[in-house]
């Protein structure tokens, strides 16, 4: 397994290269492309599209996850706002039959105070937690500011086939001048962009499931400790992003160690391997005689310590079809 000269790192993480040029408004300069044109057309419409689906959205119950006195977790579709997704549950949990369960933290005179304790975008599908009252929403906006919830994400990506397993990159995270979210060096962060925001930080660590249909895992799976390579961003990627070329089907794990707005979808873009469908980081939307409406991407698990009874648990959204058909799960 080898990295490109300018992208080999040790775990330590530290930079190979000096800062970004500066700008001559003094602003950091994004390393990430822009939006490409047809992106607009295309997302105003996924939009409209999504708006229309969400006002009529209805949770069945076979995409709760899991369910207690204090929590909801659901398996969102693609294509719904997460909005109509938290409205949906409040009709739910109101015509389940529990709203005088007893010892939970609602009555009939008083329904729950339904939370979003995580964002999904919205054409990414997946494990979406809703607490039902202000003080366990409070706790969990705590264990993920402070990092102790962990997420993993299914990708399936289209374009240059990585030589790594496993790597973890990390960079900054900023919106530019035109208001794009856009990948900065990490040296970048902590300084001013236009507009007054902060660069701020963003780590990623991916692996390789599958290329091409074919599993990677029988590589790996006898070793205990994996190294894993670290990509500290400095500079503009040099690999393709996928637009022209050979292009091949790569399935990844993803898991954010901060989280940020597009961060999966950017480090993506920025290694090369945008993911399938998103237009918005230079993501094929047609590919092998198909027209995708949606991007490939599944918030596939999410752990945390409860914020009530203090075990540890996990939820985990069943694989859309573009996933399972290759890891078999």
């Amino acid at each position: 397994m080898s990295l490109p000269d300018h992208h080999r790192h040790h775990q330590q993480g530290q930079p190979i290269s000096a800062s970004a040029p500066e700008a001559p408004n003094n602003y950091p300069v994004p390393l990430s492309p822009p939006l490409p044109a047809v992106s607009k057309p295309i997302e105003l419409a996924r939009a409209m599209s999504a708006s229309s689906r969400s006002s009529l959205f209805v949770l069945e119950r076979d995409r709760v996850v899991h369910e207690d006195e204090w929590l909801i977790a659901v398996n969102k579709p693609p294509g719904i706002y997460c909005e109509s997704v938290l409205a949906s549950v409040s009709r739910f949990v109101g015509d389940s039959g529990e709203s005088a369960k007893a010892g939970g933290v609602w009555s009939n005179s008083a329904p729950p105070e339904l939370h979003l304790a995580n964002r999904l975008d919205r054409d990414t599908s997946g494990v979406m937690l809703i607490t039902k009252s202000h003080r366990v929403a409070s706790k969990l906006v705590k264990a993920f500011t402070e990092h102790k919830v962990k997420k993993t994400y299914i990708a399936l990506c289209v374009g240059v086939v990585p030589k790594w397993e496993k790597i973890t990159v990390r960079s900054g995270h900023g919106r530019s001048k035109f208001g794009a979210w856009r990948v900065y060096a990490a040296s970048d962060v902590g300084r001013s962009l236009p507009g007054g925001s902060l660069v701020r930080d963003m780590e990623t660590s991916l692996e390789v499931l599958c290329v091409n249909g074919k599993k990677r895992l029988s590589k790996i799976s006898n070793q205990v400790n994996i190294e894993e390579d670290m990509i500290v961003v400095e500079e503009k990627a040099l690999v393709g992003d996928g637009a022209s070329g050979e292009k091949d089907e790569v399935l990844m794990r993803a898991s954010p160690r901060s989280g940020r707005t597009h961060q999966i979808r950017l480090h993506c873009q920025y290694l090369g391997i945008p993911i399938r469908g998103d237009v918005k980081y230079k993501g094929v939307y047609e590919w092998e005689g198909k027209v995708y409406d949606f991007h490939a991407l599944h918030a596939e698990s999410l752990s945390i310590d409860h914020p009530e009874t203090g075990e540890r648990i996990m939820f985990r959204a069943p694989l859309p079809s573009w996933a399972s058909q290759d890891l078999e799960l």
